[in-house]
């Protein structure tokens, strides 16, 4: 056979010189084109360049905060997917849920430190188990109960509330500072059978307990035994229950719109309003640590009480959701929060106005700056000169200043740091939750109103009542068995004929660089270290003193010190003289401290308007400096254990702080 050969060498290297030559004359033809091709791409990508430098220097200049309003966008548009998302699974995945993800995920992850224990999310998903067949199994509650929880600070609420979740059981969450008629109110309205409470709240529960018998309410006790009839003892059944997982089924017909909690908040009734919190309110909370650049990593303090929004919504219900350890603390120590901050390497805190302040007026130690690895603040409340000098003291901490309200449907958060606001006017987030500032009449408490009927919009720059759209995607529930307060907050004709918005009840400002700011509160409530205090209910106590005819209460501002301490106009019992002792007495028996009147002012006759409201505006001015009011003037002294003469004295020594209010 023949073999194949190869084609001759030499024609191959003919062709490849051939090829060659007439590349290069293609080449050499086509040259200009490419050159000129290159230089218009040249041209092109410099004018690019230049528009980006220029679009760069713009934004710098006109829009400063633009790469933070669009991370704020970004994240937001994250959360907001996610409870989409699941606002469709079936069945619901609640925050409960959330939690038992996290238990398969890192069981041995501490969830909570406490006074010197750990407790990881394995053991605190075992312990609610046991709470929640002990629950069952002595008070026979059954999904949709709602039960009340009386408690302190401690771990045992936050696996008592998770036990009650996993029965499908909303819980009331009740202020263990509240007595007597607050306490029977707040647990009533709430259509509460059961009330949990904590051992050393033993006292305040036999206050009522007899109310409670007879309206046939069970009542258990964190303890190991209780002698006292009617009381049963609750911790010795917990130890013995199972830590066995429960079936999904008892809580199968859970939703998003389904009640989750009841939180307490103070208004216009003279008694706390139980604000409905569903679980898509949860979810909105929860996802605000998220909004804030909290990550899975970071160590949460949380020192607020749990029976606030901020301590358990923000605070304890987004742990869950980050998947974090939190250091729970019964109540704000100023002088051990920083050793607590070492101690546990604490990266993101919780504060209010006054916490802040308590740890700016802390003795100076360069240790404190060095040491703690604080880098988020999140809260409210804080004022502008004790914001910034809480960041000279103690470094480049990022506040996350927020305003919300537990029942509203309209929040903000200082995402920029920026000193003062308490957030910014964002488009897409006025798109989702549409709000708006509106002129407000300070003197007849009211908005006002143009020809038409129809609310005035405040211009920017000028201070207005703050407003949100009632939508479905932004809903307003309302308070648990109160109908004529959850109306009251509803606020008609405001744009438009026909829509419906929600008044806050708070006065803000938006400022032509589109930050927000909070101005102050209307209505009958105020604020004092950091609870809101009804004016009504505190007149009620008043006017219980055999020689008070009528009290007029409001909150007036002293230098130095956030929000508005309580002071009391009072007109007496024809024939009677102020009896100083007895007012002492009924205060401190009936109101927690915060809402105690500091000042007692006694005038002849109250002034009231047209429609028989008491006036305030003139009082809240006129202070309690007694240089400038004629009428007596008293102040709560709790060394004395009475009210005392107001003197100039004393007067410049509350100014000066050398007497603490």
């Amino acid at each position: 056979m023949g073999q194949i050969r190869a084609p001759p060498r030499v024609g191959t290297v003919n062709f490849v010189t051939n090829l060659t030559e007439l590349h290069s004359v293609r080449l050499l033809y086509l040259s200009p084109l490419i050159l000129s091709a290159l230089c218009k791409m040249y041209i092109c990508f410099s004018v690019l360049a230049g528009l980006a430098v220029l679009c760069f220097f713009y934004i710098s200049a006109f829009c400063p905060h633009f790469g933070e309003d669009f991370a704020y966008i970004l994240r937001s548009i994250k959360c907001g997917i996610r409870l989409t998302k699941y606002k469709k699974i079936k069945p619901f995945y609640s925050i409960l849920d959330c939690f038992l993800d996290a238990v398969k995920r890192h069981p041995k992850k501490i969830f909570v430190h406490f006074e010197g224990r750990s407790y990881t999310y394995g053991e605190v998903d075992k312990q609610s188990n046991k709470v929640a067949r002990a629950l069952q199994a002595e008070a026979r509650l059954k999904e949709g109960d709602t039960v009340a929880l009386f408690l302190a600070n401690e771990p045992s609420f936050i696996w008592t509330w998770l036990g009650l979740a996993k029965l499908g059981c909303p819980a009331a969450l009740l202020n263990f500072n509240i007595r007597s008629k607050s306490l029977l109110h707040c647990f009533s309205c709430c259509g509460a059978k059961v009330i949990i409470a904590s051992s050393e709240l033993q006292d305040a529960v036999e206050e009522v307990l007899p109310t409670l018998r007879e309206q046939g309410i069970s009542v258990y006790l964190m303890s190991d035994s209780c002698s006292v009839q009617g009381i049963t003892a609750l911790s010795d059944k917990i130890s013995k229950a199972s830590d066995q997982p429960l079936s999904r089924d008892l809580r199968a017909n859970i939703h998003i719109r389904s009640t989750a909690l009841y939180i307490y908040t103070s208004g216009t009734t003279g008694l706390p309003k139980a604000a409905i919190v569903t679980h898509e309110r949860v979810w909105a909370a929860s996802f605000l640590q998220s909004i804030s650049g909290v990550t899975a990593e970071d160590i949460f303090y949380i020192n607020l009480p749990l029976y606030h929004s901020a301590g358990f919504l923000i605070g304890m219900t987004g742990a869950i959701e980050r998947g974090i350890t939190i250091v729970l603390k019964r109540k704000f120590s100023a002088s051990q929060f920083w050793d607590d901050c070492r101690k546990y390497d604490i990266t993101v805190m919780q504060y209010i106005g006054e916490t802040l302040r308590y740890l700016c007026n802390t003795p100076k130690s360069a240790a404190v700056l060095m040491n703690h690895k604080v880098r988020i603040a999140i809260g409210n409340g804080v004022r502008t000169d004790v914001w910034s000098e809480f960041l000279h003291r103690f470094g480049d901490i990022k506040v996350r200043e927020l305003y919300a309200a537990t029942e509203g449907n309209i929040g903000f958060v200082n995402y920029t740091s920026k000193i003062g606001a308490v957030g910014r006017v964002n488009f897409v987030h006025r798109f989702f939750f549409p709000y708006t500032l509106i002129k407000f009449d300070i003197e007849k408490e009211e908005p006002v109103r143009d020809s038409q009927g129809l609310c005035i919009e405040a211009a920017v720059g000028e201070t207005g009542l703050l407003v949100g759209r009632v939508t479905k995607r932004s809903p307003f529930v309302g308070y648990a068995g109160n109908k004529e307060q959850t109306e009251k907050k509803r606020l008609r004709d405001v744009l438009k004929k026909g829509d419906l918005y929600f008044n806050t009840g708070d006065l803000l400002q938006f400022d032509k660089d589109n930050f927000v700011y909070f101005q102050d509160r209307v209505g009958d409530t105020f604020r004092w270290k950091g609870e809101n205090v009804a004016t009504s209910e505190v007149a009620d106590i008043l006017t219980m003193v055999h020689c008070i005819l009528e009290a007029n209460v409001y909150g007036v501002k002293v230098e130095g010190h956030e929000g508005r301490v309580g002071m009391a106009a009072l007109t007496l019992e024809e024939g009677q003289k102020f009896d100083c002792s007895a007012t002492y007495t009924q205060v401190v028996n009936y109101l927690p401290a915060y809402a105690r009147p500091r000042f007692i002012r006694i005038q002849p006759c109250l002034e009231m308007t047209g429609t028989f409201k008491m006036k305030k505006v003139k009082l809240v001015e006129e202070g309690f400096n007694p240089a400038h009011i004629k009428d007596p003037l008293y102040f709560l002294d709790p060394e004395k254990k009475t009210y005392v003469p107001l003197t100039e004295e004393i007067y410049r020594a509350i100014v000066s702080k050398e007497v603490k209010l």
